[in-house]
This record gives C-alpha cells, sequence and structure tokens, in this order.
C-alpha cells in the first residue's frame, strides 16, 4: 500500500485531516493504454468489489464485462462520444449493475445504489493500489445500454468502467489534454451540518 503522495496531486488536493494516502492519490484520467491487463489484476479489483459492505448483506452488485474485441464495440454503442473518443482503448470495460430488490422478499432494496457506489469505492481503490487506471464513466445511453446486456427490469445500471494502464496524456485529443489532472473537493465546512440541513 502507498504510504506517500503522489507529485501530480500535490498542490491540488491538501487534506484539512491526514487520511490514508490511497485516497488521496486515486484520480480519474483518460489517457488508457491499449496493454492488456492480466486475469489476476482484472479480478483482484473485482475481489475488492466483492468485500463491500451492503444493507442486509445483499451484494446487490453485478458486473458485466467486455474484454474481447465484439463485446467490447457493443459497449461503445451507448457510450457518449465524448467518452468512446478515449475509452475504445480500454483493454477492459466494466458494467456496473445493480440488483434492485431484494432477493428473499422481492420488496425494493432503496438502498441498492448506495451499496453498489461503496462497492465501486473498493474496486478503485484497489485500481490505484495496483497502478492501474480505474474511471468510471457516467456518459451513456442508460436505455440503449439495457437494451443492448440484456438487464431486466429488476436491475439498474450506474456506470460503465474502464480499466487499463495509464498512457501518455499525449495521446488524448487537445481539449482531454488540458483535463488529465486530479481534480480538487469542497471543504468540509460546505459540507457538514450539525444536527439538522439547516444548521451550519
Amino acid at each position: 500500500m502507498e504510504n506517500y503522495i503522489k507529485d501530480e496531486v500535490k498542490g491540488i488536493r491538501e487534506t484539512a485531516y491526514p487520511i490514508n494516502p490511497l485516497i488521496l492519490n486515486r484520480w480519474s484520467p483518460r489517457a488508457i493504454s491499449e496493454e492488456e491487463i492480466t486475469e489476476k489484476e482484472l479480478f483482484t479489483l473485482l475481489e475488492a468489489a466483492r468485500w463491500a459492505p451492503s444493507c442486509y448483506n445483499e451484494q446487490p452488485w453485478r458486473f458485466i464485462l467486455a474484454r474481447k474485441k465484439e463485446d467490447r464495440e457493443r459497449f461503445y454503442e451507448f457510450l457518449t462520444e465524448s467518452n468512446r473518443i478515449w475509452a475504445e482503448k480500454a483493454p477492459v470495460l466494466i458494467a456496473w449493475i445493480s440488483k434492485t430488490n431484494f432477493t428473499e422478499n422481492g420488496k425494493v432494496n432503496r438502498w441498492h445504489g448506495f451499496d453498489a457506489g461503496t462497492a465501486w469505492g473498493y474496486l478503485s481503490l484497489e485500481g490505484e493500489r495496483q497502478g492501474l487506471l480505474v474511471h468510471a464513466m457516467g456518459g451513456f445511453s442508460v436505455k440503449k445500454a439495457k437494451e443492448i446486456l440484456g438487464l431486466d427490469d429488476d436491475h439498474d445500471i450506474f456506470a460503465i468502467i474502464a480499466v487499463g494502464k495509464r498512457g501518455k496524456k499525449e495521446m488524448l485529443p487537445i481539449e482531454l489534454q488540458e483535463r488529465e489532472k486530479p481534480s480538487g473537493r469542497k471543504p468540509l465546512d460546505e459540507l457538514v451540518f450539525e444536527g439538522s440541513f439547516q444548521n451550519k
């Protein structure tokens, strides 16, 4: 596990309190190499996601992998052009799915999205630990994705994850090169409320 702050985040990301550097170092580059990743690298990511906590231990997350060229091309059909332009170089794409109902009683699981997001967080940190690029995209047609991937009404799709190894910034279009850097975060005093939402 990394125990240092990377140069690329210094001066952009500063914490008010000390946290695990792995969290601070993780960001979402777009410059991705076409180099293949190993089976072990990929499934170690998914193993990390598998161990996320969930309501009633329902574990609603599901993952559809696109590793073969023909499968990735199907994914391209529902990505926005602004994402496809860089994500089509990724050797692996993952559709981040969540089961919307509880298995035991069939009732709506109001927390499934929260839980699936937690699993994504686990995967993203494991990706940083391995030195891999993992970038979650919300820019895609949900309707088209559900049709192409054969999802039923009991499953929702939240994101498409590009997985691979870091490439050089220069491989991106100029407008994306300018955005290829870590982002900051809002300070805690904008996010934390005491007692009720009305109180600061």
